[in-house]
This record gives structure tokens, sequence and C-alpha cells, in this order.
């Protein structure tokens, strides 16, 4: 019973994090960021050599504001089952590093990528995806997240559109302002 327990909360901690951490932080940044597309989508850039060879601190602060969501919880779900919490962050933390090995020519093995199609979780091939089009592959452990980040990411995209004509509205008016030509005269 314990063991069940323990994988459950492994699993609804995985769930929530990777949720949060796609809708939440994931998305937006691509949206209204630049600090997550420059560290981790810049062209050329080898992840693992990058961030977990060199130790880059923005690259790190990156992946710690990704992990936010999956810390989060950690006294709640600690209550409930320790050896489940530390699983949880045990595999979230081993898929980090595992969906990043495609930039070393990984190829995951077939078996694997079966188990993780039927499970729905994201292998190295399909994040990959991701990193060479910032607009699919979404859900960092769990592929089912994907449509529905695109569609969060339409919306956001359209939002942000809205927000620069707003200021652009707002700039010609200052401009066209008596106070404006004032100021410049």
């Amino acid at each position: 019973m314990e063991f069940i327990k323990a994988v459950l909360v492994a699993l609804v901690m995985l769930l929530i994090g990777d949720f949060l951490s796609t809708f939440f932080y994931h998305v937006p940044e691509h949206i209204f960021g630049k600090f997550h597309t420059l560290v981790h989508h810049s062209k050329n850039r080898s992840f693992i050599h990058y961030a977990v060879l060199t130790k880059n601190p923005l690259v790190l602060l990156d992946g710690l504001l990704g992990a936010v969501p999956y810390f989060m919880f950690v006294p709640w779900f600690w209550a409930i089952s320790p050896p489940g919490t530390v699983l949880g962050l045990l595999f979230g933390e081993f898929h980090v590093v595992w969906r990043h090995t495609s930039m070393l020519n990984y190829q995951t093995p077939v078996f694997i990528e079966r188990l993780c199609n039927l499970l729905l979780i994201t292998t190295p091939e399909r994040h990959w995806l991701h990193h060479q089009d910032a607009k699919v592959a979404y859900g960092d452990i769990f592929t089912f997240y994907d449509q529905p980040a695109r569609a969060w990411f339409r919306v956001l995209l359209l939002l942000k559109k809205k927000f620069r004509k707003i200021g652009a509205r707002r700039n010609k008016q200052y401009l066209e302002t008596d106070t404006f030509t004032a100021r410049i005269q």
C-alpha cells in the first residue's frame, strides 16, 4: 500500500508541476519574456554543455524558475508520502536531463519510446521538436499538455498584440499633445 501511495504522490506531483510550469512559466515566457528563449532556444545551443557542464548561472536560474511549481507543493506531498515526494523530484530531475540528450545524438530505444508514447511521456526526440520550433511540443514531461499549451500560446500572443496596439496608441496620443511639443522646443 505504501508503494502505491508513493507512486500516486509522485505522479500527482509531476502532473501538477508540469501543468503549472507549462502554463504559468514556459508558455508565458515564450510570449512575454526573452529570458527563456535566449537561454534555452538560441540557435546552435547545446543545453547539456551550456547548462549542465558549464553551470551557467542564467541557465540554472531558468531551470530553477521552471522547477518552482514542482517544489511549491513539497511540504503537502511530504506529509502524504515522503518516499513519493522524493520519487517525484528524482524522476522530474532525471527527465530534465534525459529529454535534453537528443543534442548528444541519443536515440531512445524502441521499447522505451513505445512505453513513453503509451504513457504520454515526452521523449528526447519529441522535446527536440520544441527546440527546433518553440510553438510546438509543449509539456516538458507529459505530451497531453501540448495542444492546450498551443491554444494558451495563441491566446497570450493575441493579448500581447493588444497590449502593443494600446501602447502604440498611447504613444501616438502623447506625441500629438501640446505637452510633448512644448518639451521638445
